[in-house]
């Protein structure tokens, strides 16, 4: 059973790169651009991690990161992805997620960071 990852971004270009790479990788992918009913999401597709930028049209990752490190019942990763927020800031917050990626990204690096947090 191949692992299932929920990616969050509202770029919908990126989204698409995002898939394919995933999906390549034998990987299960739900892509998501806006956080409407993003737990609702959560609940139905049971992910195994969670992708999503930290910069998304009038949500902030690093909130939904918080709800979902909050609630005990989720115990999936949270890698997030910012082109406008550091490591530092992010990783300090209440909840942090378990890693963090700079945009622009190396999508071997990507990879690599995923298969990290899903063998975790």
């Amino acid at each position: 059973m191949s692992k299932k990852i929920l990616v969050l971004d509202d770029d919908p270009d990126l989204l698409e790169v995002i898939d394919l790479l995933l999906t390549g990788e034998g990987y299960d992918i739900l892509t998501l651009t806006n956080g409407e009913h993003f737990e609702k999401n959560i609940e139905q597709f049971c992910p195994d991690l969670i992708l999503m930028d930290v910069m998304l049209a009038g949500l902030d990752g690093r909130k939904l990161c918080q709800r979902i490190k909050a609630n005990l019942r989720n115990k999936m990763p949270v890698i997030l992805i910012s082109g406008t927020h550091d490591l530092q800031q992010v990783m300090n917050q209440i909840g942090p997620p378990n890693d963090f990626i700079s945009k622009p990204f190396d999508i071997y690096e990507l990879l690599k960071r995923v298969e990290v947090q899903l063998s975790a």
